[in-house]
């Protein structure tokens, strides 16, 4: 068996700002194109999704110990995310957008849990979306894009919090996905 680098957890917390980290089921207010939007980090309790439409997958995709980035135009960064297509489940979503956008394979991953999006102002008030969040070990592959992303980069763990492009008011989220990716 080949040792794989470790995710530092220690450098990835410290490196997500300190401040506040999502705590369970507890909501935080974000404006995301025109709409007020309250999302909250569900735990994956023995993998059951919360109630809501199915919106996809993100991953905290480590590779030779660093995190991988993507993105559309070279400034703002995330991690590869998306939307499900008919007939996939939760892992076959993330597999899908991991090798589209970061052109990885999975090596292992892991359900870190659910975040849970309810529209409460805006013209697509009422929905609720839900997305699996993962961390995966992936092998990178050739850098050769065909969707959206036409940008990929390694990120040390002292640097990902501060490379993400976080919508406004969800940084306690994303320090709760770090901070789940970094464990154990």
């Amino acid at each position: 068996m080949v040792a794989r680098p470790a995710l530092r957890h220690d450098a990835l917390v410290n490196s997500s700002a300190s401040g506040e980290i999502a705590a369970d089921q507890v909501d935080y207010a974000t404006h995301i194109n025109g709409q007020e939007w309250r999302t909250a980090w569900h735990p994956p309790a023995g993998a059951e999704a919360p109630a809501g439409r199915p919106h996809g997958a993100e991953a905290v995709c480590v590779a030779d110990g660093n995190v991988v980035m993507v993105s559309q135009d070279g400034a703002r960064w995330g991690l590869p995310a998306g939307r499900p297509e008919p007939g996939e489940d939760w892992a076959a979503t993330m597999r899908r957008e991991v090798l589209e956008e970061a052109c990885a394979e999975i090596v292992t991953s892991r359900l870190l849990g659910f975040s849970r999006g309810v529209c409460v102002r805006g013209h697509e008030q009422g929905l609720v979306l839900v997305r699996s969040l993962w961390r995966a070990e992936v092998r990178l592959l050739p850098w050769a894009p065909r969707f959206e992303m036409s940008h990929r980069r390694l990120v040390p763990h002292h640097a990902v919090f501060s490379s993400l492009a976080v919508p406004p008011g969800l940084a306690p989220f994303y320090r709760r996905l770090l901070t789940e990716a970094a464990a154990g």
